[in-house]
């Protein structure tokens, strides 16, 4: 199956080695430059299997768009930053994020960490909606 991912950031570079990894790890690649922009695309596209969300963003920071989105959508968020300090951690995983990555970060590591997200999030929701049809 091919997973359907968000790129958050307000670096084009950032968005653009993310689309060259992911999408020659055979995934779809939506972008968005603002928290704002995660935040409406994710509306638009309900498919979304798994957000990679920057922090640190003009006008609606990652922290405030993830908890917007979990308002909507289950789809894992993995928040890409370099605002590394346990505070900020916290703060991601208290706004509904998932996990983090640490910028820079290795394309080995980035493409474990969504290899990891995607199929915990998979196993979860075909067992979960299974448990659901036999209540």
């Amino acid at each position: 199956m091919n997973a359907c991912i968000l790129v958050v950031d307000d670096e084009p570079d950032i968005r653009r080695i993310c689309r060259i990894l992911l999408e020659t790890g055979g995934y779809t690649v939506l972008e968005a430059a603002t928290g704002a922009e995660a935040v409406e695309q994710v509306r638009q596209h309900p498919e979304l299997d798994l957000i990679l969300m920057d922090i640190m963003m003009p006008e609606l920071g990652g922290y405030d768009a993830c908890s917007r989105i979990r308002s909507y959508s289950t789809a894992p968020v993995l928040f890409l930053t370099a605002k590394t300090q346990e505070g900020d951690k916290r703060r991601a995983y208290d706004s509904g994020g998932d996990d983090f990555l640490a910028k820079p970060f290795s394309h080995a590591e980035l493409m474990m960490k969504v290899e990891s997200l995607l199929r915990r999030y998979r196993v979860y929701t075909v067992s979960y909606t299974h448990l659901r049809a036999h209540e």
